[in-house]
C-alpha cells in the first residue's frame, strides 16, 4: 500500500466485505449447529472472527471507517462482558495504531507541506510512525531551534511530534461514511443497542475542520492558554502548523488505554477524576469542549497529569457549558418534578404540546442517571453503564416507552454525544472519583 486506499470502488468492496463476511460466518456457524456442534463455542468463534476482521478493515481504510471505529470503541462498555469480550481488544487498537502510511508517502507530504528542503527543519526524524490514526500519522522528531541572534544563547533542540495527514484523506471520509451510513443493521447486530447512524451523521458535518491542521493548531493554542500551569491538565505546545502537517511538542506518557486495561485502581481513579475535570472545566476555560475522548487521545504523565494530545474534534462553546443543565439539574436533585418537566419544555427536550408526560414519572426516568451526582463518591462501571443500556433499550422498559416522548435540541446533540462517549471512558476506567464536586465547581446553574 503506498498511499491511503481513496478510490470510491475499493473502499466500498473493503467495507462491504464486513457485512458479507459477517453473513458468511453466520451461515458457517449454522452448518456447524448442523453436525454438533456447541452453540456457544461456535458464536464464540464468530465474534472472534468478525471482530478481527472488524480490526483489520477499518484499520487499513484509516479515513471515517477507522474514525468510526475508534468512536465505536468507546462504547464497548455498555455490551455485556461475553459479547463485548472479542471486539473489545480489535477495537481498542483502533486507539492506539493502524497500518502505517509508507516513508516515502510521508516524505512527499512533509515537501508539499514544509518545502522540498523540509528535512533542514529537524535534527532527526524517525520515519516510522509512532501512531497512526484515523487520518493521519504521527512521528517522533527533533525540531532545529533557529539559529541564535547576536548575543543570545542557542535554545536547545525539541523533541516534537509530526502529524502527517493521508492524502485522499477527505474523499476517503466522505466515500466511507457515505457507506457505513448503509451498514447499521450490520453494527446492531455486532453492538446490540447502539444506534450508529446519528453518530455517522456527526462525523459527517465535522469533516471540514477535523481535514484543517490550521484549525487544529488554533485550537491547541487556546488549550493549551487555558490550562497553562495547571496542576491537573497538560496541552503540548503547537511548533509548526500547515493545512496538512502538524508539528507539537512531544509528551512522554502511559496511554489511557494502557491505564483502562492494566492500571491499579488508584491509577484508574485518578484517571477518570481527571478526564471528569477536562469536561468539565475546558468551557470556561477555553470556550471549548474536547469532543473526541476515545483512550487514543490521552497520556498519563509521569507527574501525574493528563496529557491531552489530539484537537481535531471539539464543540465551540463560548459561553461555557449551558446554564440550563446545570439548573435542571439542581432542580432533579431538588425532586421539583415541576420544574424539570417546565425546563424541559422550555429547553426543546419535550414538545410543548405532549400531554402525555407525567413530571413525577419524568423524576423516575431520570433518577438513575442522577447517582453520579447524587453521591458523595460514585464509582462508573461497566455493569452500571450496561444496566443503564438495558433500561433505556428495552422497548418493553417503561424507560424506553418514555423516551420517545423526548427530543434533544439540535444544539445539545454534540455535548451529548461527547457526554456519553466520556460516561463509556469512564466506565471502561470503572473510576471512583467526588464527581459531584467537581460539577458543582465548573458546571454553571448547578448546586447540590
Amino acid at each position: 500500500m503506498t498511499d491511503i486506499p481513496r478510490r470510491a470502488a475499493a473502499r466500498t468492496a473493503k467495507l462491504a466485505s464486513l457485512p458479507l463476511g459477517f453473513a458468511g460466518r453466520t451461515v458457517l456457524g449454522l452448518g456447524k449447529r448442523v453436525t454438533g456442534m456447541a452453540s456457544d463455542v461456535i458464536s464464540a468463534e464468530i465474534q472472534q472472527r468478525t471482530a478481527e476482521q472488524l480490526f483489520s478493515v477499518l484499520g487499513q481504510l484509516k479515513g471515517g471507517a477507522m474514525k468510526f471505529g475508534q468512536a465505536l470503541s468507546v462504547f464497548e462498555a455498555a455490551l455485556p462482558d461475553e459479547l463485548a469480550g472479542p471486539y473489545r481488544q480489535a477495537l481498542t487498537k483502533l486507539q492506539e495504531a493502524a497500518p502505517p502510511l509508507p516513508a516515502a508517502s510521508v516524505h512527499r507530504v512533509l515537501a508539499a507541506e514544509l518545502g522540498d528542503d523540509w528535512r533542514a527543519n529537524f535534527a532527526e526524524f524517525d520515519d516510522v510512525p509512532a501512531a497512526a490514526a484515523s487520518i493521519g500519522q504521527v512521528h517522533r522528531a527533533v525540531w532545529r531551534s533557529p539559529p541564535p541572534g547576536r548575543g543570545r544563547r542557542r535554545t536547545p533542540d525539541r523533541a516534537v511530534a509530526v502529524k502527517i495527514q493521508y492524502p485522499g484523506a477527505g474523499d476517503a471520509l466522505l466515500s466511507d461514511l457515505k457507506q457505513l451510513s448503509r451498514m447499521a443493521g450490520m453494527f446492531r447486530a455486532i453492538q446490540p443497542g447502539i444506534d450508529v447512524k446519528p453518530l455517522i451523521v456527526e462525523l459527517r458535518e465535522r469533516i471540514t475542520e477535523e481535514l484543517d491542521y490550521e484549525l487544529e493548531a488554533e485550537t491547541q493554542r487556546a488549550f493549551h492558554a487555558g490550562y497553562a500551569k495547571d496542576p491537573d491538565i497538560y496541552v503540548p505546545e503547537v511548533i509548526r502548523a500547515t493545512p496538512h502537517v502538524l508539528v507539537t511538542e512531544w509528551i512522554d506518557g502511559t496511554p489511557l488505554s494502557a491505564v483502562i486495561s492494566g492500571g491499579t485502581q488508584e491509577e484508574r481513579d485518578e484517571a477518570g477524576r481527571l478526564m471528569a475535570v477536562l469536561h468539565f472545566s475546558a468551557p470556561r476555560r477555553c470556550g471549548l469542549l474536547h469532543a473526541d475522548p476515545h483512550p487514543g487521545n490521552f497520556r498519563i504523565l509521569p507527574d501525574g497529569r493528563l496529557g491531552v494530545i489530539d484537537f481535531g474534534a471539539v464543540a465551540r462553546l463560548p459561553d461555557g457549558l449551558p446554564e440550563p443543565v446545570g439548573r435542571l439539574l439542581s432542580l432533579a436533585l431538588a425532586g421539583d418534578a415541576d420544574g424539570v418537566l417546565a425546563g424541559l419544555v422550555e429547553e426543546g427536550f419535550v414538545k410543548p404540546d405532549d400531554d402525555n408526560l407525567d413530571g413525577p414519572a419524568l423524576l423516575d426516568f431520570l433518577r438513575p442517571m442522577l447517582a453520579p451526582v447524587v453521591e458523595e463518591e460514585f464509582q462508573f462501571t461497566r455493569a452500571w453503564l450496561r444496566g443503564e443500556a438495558v433500561r433505556l433499550g428495552n422497548p418493553r422498559s417503561p424507560a424506553y416507552q418514555l423516551s420517545r416522548h423526548l427530543n434533544l435540541p439540535p444544539s445539545y446533540l454534540l455535548l451529548h454525544r461527547v457526554t456519553m462517549g466520556s460516561i463509556g471512558v469512564l466506565s471502561q476506567l470503572e473510576a471512583k472519583a467526588r464527581y459531584r464536586d467537581i460539577v458543582e465547581e465548573w458546571l454553571p446553574g448547578f448546586s447540590a
